[in-house]
């Protein structure tokens, strides 16, 4: 019996799918739901996995993500309704759609966790957030939590703080990437080549994020045993403070908070 489908073939749903095969789930209890021929073609040969274009595909399962983009839910609902086991559990991971959306467009009484993650599942270290149904238990919470487990790490949070999360975690690395790129343009205009600038800034963030991860330490912390009085890193902290970088990351956050409220609203 197919344990779980994957419906939705893309980057991540591919993401998700190597995720569960590193983590010891067999290929054999595995389906995709993907109707793009080419991809079709391709997650069957690199991962040794059922490939259908139907969504009778899901018939067997008794896990479902859905890794499907927002605009596309409503249909791919429909699609999946007529076909998936009443005790399934449907795992959503599309930005801005709710729980009450998806519910209202499946059998009365279908379990469902909602989660949100981010890029760096493609790396193993993904950082996901799952919230509750309003008919998902404590085991449908705990196996969501287990299999999004094998991309990452995973916290719970109530569907209220979703677009908080969004902000924070979900578009977070892009704002990590936008830091990173700053700092090597700005050690070219230094006069370092972009190679070694490159590769200064990018072990310098993975070593701040290990230091961070491995001391438990408050970035605050951290921060001031770098800084000594009157010296280079007090120069260019001093330029961040009264450009208000602080408040403009705050600024930014809250645009994208509010943009995935709008979008979950359908704006």
């Amino acid at each position: 019996m197919t344990a779980i489908a994957i419906v939705g073939g893309g980057m991540l749903g591919e993401t998700i799918l190597a995720g569960l095969i590193r983590s010891g789930v067999s290929a054999d209890d595995l389906v995709v739901v993907e109707r793009r021929a080419e991809r079709v073609v391709e997650l069957r040969e690199r991962h040794g996995v059922a490939v259908g274009s139907s969504a009778d595909a899901v018939a067997a399962a008794d896990t479902v993500f859905l890794v499907v983009k927002p605009q596309d839910m409503s249909a791919v609902l429909v699609d999946l309704a007529p076909h998936l086991r009443p005790d399934a559990l449907v795992i959503s991971l599309a930005a801005g759609i709710t729980v009450d959306f998806i519910e209202a467009r499946l059998a009365e009484g279908t379990p469902v966790v909602r989660v949100m993650p981010n890029t760096p599942a493609q790396v193993g270290q993904c950082m996901a957030v799952v919230s509750p149904g309003n008919n998902s238990d404590e085991s449908h919470l705990g196996r969501a939590e287990a299999l999004m487990g094998s991309v990452g790490r995973v916290v719970r949070q109530p569907e209220a703080l979703m677009d908080a999360v969004t902000a924070v975690s979900g578009s977070g690395p892009a704002y990590v990437f936008f830091v990173v790129e700053s700092m090597i343009d700005a050690g070219v205009e230094l006069g370092l080549s972009p190679e070694i600038a490159t590769e200064l800034v990018v072990q310098t963030v993975l070593g701040a994020a290990t230091m961070l991860h491995e001391t438990g330490e408050h970035p605050s912390v951290l921060r001031r045993q770098v800084t000594s009085p009157g010296g280079t890193t007090a120069a260019a902290l001093r330029q961040f403070e009264e450009l208000d970088v602080h408040g403009a990351f705050v600024r930014a956050m809250t645009a994208a908070r509010d943009r995935s409220i709008e979008l979950a609203a359908g704006g």
